[in-house]
């Protein structure tokens, strides 16, 4: 469904989401479903996987391993070898939490369906982002709780979506956890308590970096089977298509970006320029290599922002929020800090902040006190595909315009065996905005 933004600004993004779920809640009071009342403890939640690859398997053994009376019930990708891999590895690590027969196993484009009518509680969705708008608005019409990996979307369209899946499971009591990991790590959370609590006075500018290496290099189109499909080779190849990551800054990116809206309490930015391009030759592919974004709010404070997945090149990923009574870095020493009138550095316990992600998730789900990360994930998520926009076009780019793009990347029917061509490599000052 699409979603009226038209008189969406800025300061209404987040208040707007949150006043409409009270409202509803005010005038018609409704019945929890069974899905989405507290937990005891002593109930068994069962466990639906859906995409199950590297990092999917890693959320499925730490929500395993978050709560004791757990079960791995119900599985799906589009591959069956990722199925078989994923499994074999949970089960030398919790074998005695597995109950998931192959026939519920799925395969396909339409498996998260089967595992959501699958009788689970819980849903973990570790899919290409192209992918999660659609995967969590069925799971919350559902009524399951869901953990989901960032960033939620790849195009407006989804994070508008996604918004309003945030507010249905708001009305329905719904856990909503993301894969915005720095979030839960114990010394960023305290340093930016620091940072909110005015340790370095008024914000006046925040620097990011996020380089690295290629993280999926595109196979050569050579190697291609023959009869492979369009949408399998892509899938095969999901982080080299905007369509199915939303470029390196949007998928990786997005994690620096998380802490630069942390800092300016979540709030977007009013617009945005940015300059980018591709360095390294990806045949077949559409994402840059290399993009740096110029963010401005309307107090004046400006963030920059760098990304890029070359090779043989300098590697950092590092933060700097500047103020008028100090700076706060983090990735410059061991823990974050504080320089300035106040001398502040982390010294308290570490943790594994993958693992707390899991551990609060089940544990709000048993007190009966869901999380919903969902406003603040949707409002880091747009800001990166905002980003990605002034990148591709070479414009300046608005919130509110970013917000109500139309450009849809994700097909809205998928087949198979269809054909799929792949959209030009965007070029700056000639690709459209849309």
């Amino acid at each position: 469904m699409d979603i009226n933004v038209n008189s969406t600004n800025r300061r209404q993004f987040l208040k707007t989401s949150s006043a409409a779920v009270v409202t509803t809640a005010m005038a018609a009071p409704f019945i929890l479903s069974s899905e989405a009342r507290a937990a005891g403890t002593s109930e068994k939640l069962k466990i639906g996987f859906i995409g199950c690859g590297g990092r999917g398997s890693g959320a499925a053994k730490q929500a395993l391993k978050a709560d004791s009376n757990v079960e791995l019930y119900a599985m799906a990708d589009v591959f069956p070898e990722k199925i078989t891999n994923s499994l074999e590895q949970l089960k030398k690590i919790a074998p005695e939490q597995i109950n998931c027969p192959p026939e519920r196993q799925f395969i396909g484009l339409d498996a998260y369906k089967k595992v959501i009518a699958s009788g689970v509680d819980v849903v973990l969705l570790t899919t290409p982002p192209g992918f999660r708008p659609q995967q969590f608005k069925a799971a919350v019409e559902a009524g399951k709780h869901v953990f989901l990996e960032k960033p939620m979307a790849t195009d407006a369209p989804g994070v508008r979506s996604v918004l309003e899946s945030v507010k249905l499971a708001k009305q329905k009591k719904l856990a909503v956890v993301a894969g915005f990991c720095w979030r839960y790590d114990y010394a960023r959370r305290e340093f930016f308590k620091r940072i909110l609590g005015g340790a370095i006075g008024d914000l006046r500018a925040l620097y990011g970096c996020y380089w690295s290496g290629p993280v999926k290099p595109m196979s050569a189109s050579e190697v291609r089977p023959a009869g492979m499909s369009d949408v399998e080779w892509q899938l095969r190849h999901w982080y080299n298509f905007v369509w199915t990551c939303g470029d390196g800054l949007v998928e990786q990116g997005c994690h620096t970006l998380d802490k630069i809206l942390w800092a300016m309490k979540d709030e977007p930015p009013q617009k945005c320029v940015a300059v980018g391009g591709r360095q390294v030759s990806n045949p077949g592919g559409n994402i840059y290599d290399h993009i740096e974004v110029n963010y401005v709010w309307p107090n004046g404070v400006r963030a920059f922002f760098g990304h890029r997945q070359l090779p043989k090149s300098y590697n950092k990923v590092a933060d700097y929020i500047m103020g008028t009574k100090g700076v706060g870095t983090i990735g410059e020493g061991p823990q974050p800090e504080i320089t300035g009138e106040t001398k502040w550095a982390y010294s308290g316990d570490k943790n594994d902040m993958y693992q707390t992600e899991h551990d609060e998730f089940f544990a709000s789900i048993r007190k009966g006190e869901p999380i919903n990360d969902g406003e603040r994930m949707a409002t880091s998520t747009m800001s990166s595909i905002m980003g990605r926009m002034a990148a591709y076009t070479g414009q300046e780019i608005t919130w509110e315009k970013a917000l109500n793009s139309e450009e849809r990347l994700v097909p809205e029917v998928l087949d198979w065996k269809q054909e799929l061509p792949v959209a030009p490599m965007a070029v700056p000052g000639t690709t459209k905005f849309f």
